[in-house]
């Protein structure tokens, strides 16, 4: 007889900003998060600066949460360096996906971002040409793909012009957000 699963509760935040200490606004999101009851931080670029991600121990951080989030500013229309090399070295073949990879099956995906645009700059007429839910797609279709939930993202838009009582709103509905998607039996 094989060994139970172990227990999974909470919210596994992976955060990926190459230069947090200059983001007001992912500062300002990851400390609304950072004592909240359920929620477990993952700074990628605090934990990673080598790029020598620890894939079984960021499995089994998977394996053990109910929402994944991750949050990270739009670079390029994707998401940070770091946050896709740990998709592509972590979410493998055989474990979030394909033949025997169910380990993120029934689990949900939170998507957080900041752009510096605002947000009308993000439809077919804007300057971006496309809706943000278009730049998120990849995504989206990630979570399809392991069988998880795509939960509706959070985007905080003109992030480096907002003042601080705009950006403490904004941590503000950011935390009530992740309280939201807490597993029921998880006491915040």
């Amino acid at each position: 007889m094989g060994r139970s699963p172990p227990a999974t509760s909470g919210v596994l935040l992976v955060l990926a900003h190459p230069a947090l200490e200059r983001s007001r606004a992912n500062r300002a999101l990851a400390k609304a998060a950072k004592g909240l009851a359920g929620v477990t931080l993952l700074d990628l670029y605090e934990a990673y600066p080598d790029f020598a991600i620890d894939i079984e121990a960021e499995q089994a951080a998977l394996r053990t949460h109910d929402v994944i989030a991750l949050q990270f500013p739009l670079y390029w229309y994707s998401t940070p360096a770091l946050m896709k090399e740990w998709l592509d070295l972590v979410w493998l073949h055989g474990f979030a996906y394909g033949e025997g990879g169910t380990a993120l099956q029934g689990k949900r995906l939170f998507v957080a971002c900041t752009t510096g645009a605002s947000a009308k700059a993000y439809h077919a007429q804007g300057y971006n040409r496309f809706a943000m839910d278009d730049f998120l797609r990849p995504l989206e279709q990630t979570a399809h793909l392991c069988g998880m939930v795509w939960e509706t993202p959070f985007v905080v838009h003109g992030a480096a012009v907002k003042d601080d009582a705009a950006l403490k709103a904004e941590a503000e509905r950011y935390r009530a957000r992740l309280v939201s998607l807490m597993p029921a039996e998880v006491e915040v």
